[in-house]
């Protein structure tokens, strides 16, 4: 049996290889899936994929399988570990985290502003694979990156190093990272290339051109890639793909992947107008967090934790079943009904905790004004569709339920969830990693599979956004409304004045700012750079002119508030000066 394009899945446990035929048709076909236990720790990774593709022809019922083309996804080498240092947190550390996550990258360590000696060593002891060095918005700050690289580069690594900061520095960053060196590097544009500005696509690409070439390091990796004639994606990159080809059909929207380690949840949005003019920190269009510690299986001791064990047990006891019976059986996937009941359980905390961590939320700050309403984070409130994939939230009875519980968690209005407005949707066919890596080459073979595997028909166009639900802005149009108001009393007090006959001009000019209005401070700019183009003339040889070489009755010279006092005038260079 021949197929079109095999994609195999490698991932830390388990590999699954699934096959597509018709890709260059209208109706492109989901043929087959395979799975075996991935052969990391046995030397070679052909191990398990040969059983995965064995173990598919046995479901297919078929001797063997050929193909025209072979692409991956892995995580097999465990993804790379990566340090950041920035500048400020806040700005260009966190544009660094949020570029290195979903490209294949681990964050091991993140520091802002100069290097310290701790940080030296604890660099040297995680070993990382990749160092993103950020810093200064274009054209700003320059010294702490520099200074950061130096001492880099004195550590004596042979890592490959990222410089995603301001521009400035990138050929400074040359003749540091030189061939001496023996670390390669990657000049990219700028992660926050100015203020409120977000660039993280260019230096998230390098990072994943960075991970197919780490990825070759992994035990037998280097057979594979013989086999592989297209891109070798990191699993969560891939994810992330698929999730931008979604949005592109769609509209904003959030995918989640609850697994037996982490819950992985992936974000393309963009914040609505009444968020926009309250976000006091910017947030990428397209976010993946990754949350070490909700894990269905390997973490469920920790997800446990974050229920509490009282709480825990009670809900087990609402659900009829032994919590310390049931765990001790459950093994990786649920097969009684009692663990399907205990990883439902697990899969809602998960659930909720992920995209609490993930969105953003509106607070209120106090200040001498009063106070006044802000929003921080991502703003999920525009979303239009939640996506479950992975295997528990693909394969649980109750998935859609689980999802639909996440904007009923928002009881208080204040975080920046999606709103019962939005559609859920299940990857029933649990290949939306597949797809993110197929669409590389058939992006619309990609999009119809995505419509049979979510089993729903893509709009001819995004749909129009909908108003989002006003329950926690209303403090925001409360103080818009306040401010209006007290604008429009001040213009007409000044129109009854101005009626009664007195001059209210002064009190209709503009604010000042400093000392000065914005007009004043306009003038005043061009007449320092008239003043500069006459100086520098000047000292090209053009001689006094302007303001300085005003004519005097005769004729001659003088500056331009020349008293004509020559015996007291300390002005020595005066061109019609009388001793």
């Amino acid at each position: 049996m021949k197929v079109d394009v095999l994609v195999a899945e490698i991932g830390s446990t388990t590999t699954v290889v699934n096959a597509f035929k018709d890709l260059n048709t209208d109706n492109p076909i989901f043929w087959a899936q395979g799975q075996a236990p991935t052969s990391v720790l046995d030397g070679d990774v052909r191990i398990g994929l040969q059983g995965a593709v064995d173990d598919l022809c046995k479901k297919m019922n078929i001797d063997s399988l050929e193909y025209d083309e072979m692409l991956a996804t892995s995580s097999a080498a465990g993804g790379l570990k990566m340090t950041v240092h920035g500048l400020v947190y806040d700005m260009t550390a966190k544009a660094a985290k949020e570029a290195a996550l979903g490209a294949g990258g681990i964050i091991h360590y993140i520091t802002a502003g100069k290097l310290r000696r701790t940080d030296l060593a604890k660099i040297k002891e995680i070993k990382p694979n990749l160092i993103l060095i950020a810093g200064g918005v274009d054209y700003g700050e320059r010294d702490t990156a520099l200074d950061n690289a130096e001492k880099i580069r004195a550590l004596g690594l042979n890592t490959p190093i990222i410089y995603a900061g301001n521009i400035e520095n990138q050929e400074e960053m040359k003749l540091i990272f030189d061939e001496e060196s023996g670390q390669k590097l990657y000049n990219v544009e700028n992660v926050y290339p100015k203020i409120d500005d977000l660039n993280v696509e260019p230096c998230r690409k390098v990072i994943q051109d960075a991970f197919e070439e780490h990825i070759i390091h992994a035990p037998g990796m280097e057979h594979v890639r013989d086999m592989v004639n297209g891109p070798i994606i990191p699993t969560p990159g891939a994810v992330m793909e698929c999730t931008k080809l979604l949005y592109d059909c769609l509209g904003d929207l959030i995918v989640l992947d609850v697994g037996g380690a982490t819950t992985d949840l992936h974000s393309v949005a963009t914040e609505s107008d009444k968020i926009a003019r309250i976000m006091i920190a910017p947030e990428p269009k397209a976010k993946r967090t990754v949350e070490g510690d909700l894990g269905v299986y390997v973490n469920r001791m920790k997800v446990i934790e974050s229920i509490g064990e009282e709480q825990m047990k009670k809900d087990c006891e609402k659900m009829g079943i032994d919590l310390e019976k049931t765990l001790e059986s459950y093994v990786a996937i649920p097969k009684t009904e009692d663990e399907f009941k205990l990883v439902e359980r697990l899969t809602k905390e998960a659930v909720l905790k992920a995209v609490e961590r993930h969105a953003g939320i509106i607070r209120y700050i106090y200040g001498p004004s009063g106070r006044s309403t802000v929003a921080e984070g991502k703003d999920l409130t525009q979303v239009k569709y939640i996506v479950g994939t992975g295997g528990a939230l693909t394969r649980l009875p109750h998935r859609v339920e689980l999802m639909e519980g996440i904007a009923k968690h928002n009881e208080t209005g204040m975080m920046l969830f999606p709103t019962e407005h939005a559609k859920i949707l299940v990857d029933n066919d649990y290949i939306m990693a597949s797809l993110g890596v197929l669409s590389k080459r058939y992006r619309e073979a990609a999009i119809r599979l995505l419509e049979k595997s979510l089993d729903f028909k893509f709009p001819e166009k995004k749909e129009q956004e909908f108003t989002v639900n006003a329950k926690f802005m209303a403090d925001v149009d409360r103080e818009l409304a306040e401010a209006k108001a007290k604008e429009e009393e001040y213009r007409k007090h000044i129109e009854e004045c101005e009626a009664m006959g007195y001059d209210m001009t002064a009190f209709k000019e503009e604010e000042t700012i400093g000392g000065a209005s914005a007009e004043e401070l306009e003038a005043a700019r061009k007449a320092a750079l008239a003043d500069a183009d006459e100086k520098a003339e000047m000292r090209q040889g053009g001689g006094i002119k302007g303001k300085w070489a005003a004519q005097t009755e005769n004729g001659g010279q003088y500056m331009g508030d020349c008293t004509h006092d020559c015996k007291h005038c300390t002005r020595r260079n005066c061109p019609n000066r009388v001793e």
